[in-house]
């Protein structure tokens, strides 16, 4: 294989499927045939456990003796025509109340997939903080683990509060340091 070969190139595509229970996924783009390998350790880098299938995916890639695969994730989106299921809970949230938001950060609690919800803990406050399946999912999640830290964007629902956006940790840092720079 040549050094031109082995050298990291950055690409967009989608993720065809990612099963964190395996570790691995794949990515698929339009820039190339082959499906990319999204290994579970990049997106840990990245500060996600879990991605949604059709996300929109940001990576640099390299090309090796097994294949094509992801080294770094730089970016996730959520998957096309996502809107937030808010439902009658919590009436509606337009894109820009959304964006407007503070980011709460927290740790999941538990989620359990199969059921549809869990539970996250907002640092320095009492109440548990509710998660939808589908809230995760246009978040550009598929699942989340016990303990992992995340951002959230929260609304109070008739039955307390509950998450409109979950975002990965470094994601939310590094919006915020934007925004103060």
């Amino acid at each position: 294989m040549t050094e031109e070969e082995k050298a990291v190139q950055l690409l967009q595509g989608r993720v065809k499927w990612f099963d964190p229970a395996k570790g691995f996924g794949f990515i698929v783009s339009d820039n190339t045939n082959a499906d990319i390998l999204l290994h579970a350790n990049v997106l840990r880098n990245f500060g996600q456990s879990s991605v949604a299938d059709g996300a929109g995916i940001t990576v640099r890639i390299q090309t090796t003796s097994r294949g094509v695969q992801a080294v770094e994730v730089l970016k996730i989106e959520p998957p096309e025509g996502g809107l937030v299921p808010l439902g009658d809970e919590a009436g509606v949230v337009s894109t820009e109340d959304l964006l407007g938001l503070e980011m709460e950060p927290a740790r999941v609690k538990w989620f359990d997939k199969a059921k549809g919800f869990g539970f996250a803990n907002v640092f320095g406050r009492p109440e548990d903080v509710f998660i939808h399946v589908e809230v995760l999912r246009v978040s550009g999640f598929a699942d989340l683990g016990s303990g992992e830290a995340v951002a959230l964007r929260v609304v109070e629902g008739r039955r307390g509060r509950m998450a409109v956006q979950v975002l990965s940790w470094e994601s939310a840092v590094k919006a915020r340091a934007g925004q103060e720079a």
